[in-house]
């Protein structure tokens, strides 16, 4: 699965040829969780309040990054990096 971002500790993920809802996979200290584009957890568990907030916020910054990655992602193309988190 492509990596898309890191932060924190915090890795983001993003598969190819996904299932709907538009979604992204995080990964933090062994923890891992399935986010949508809003910063809803779909499934999983960080297991860190903090790097929650951190991924959703990540997340408002990025939405139109996600949201083209889907996209590449969806049509079997070659999913762009996004900026981390500063």
């Amino acid at each position: 699965m492509p990596e898309i971002s890191r932060f924190f500790g915090i890795i983001i993920r993003m598969f190819h040829q996904e299932h709907n809802p538009p979604h992204f996979h995080a990964e933090f200290q062994g923890k891992k969780a399935v986010f949508d584009f809003q910063g809803n957890i779909l499934r999983g568990d960080l297991g860190s309040k903090t790097a929650v907030k951190l991924v959703r916020e990540w997340v408002d910054l990025r939405v139109a990054e996600l949201e083209t990655d889907w996209r590449l992602a969806m049509t079997g193309q070659e999913i762009k990096k996004i900026e981390p988190l500063d």
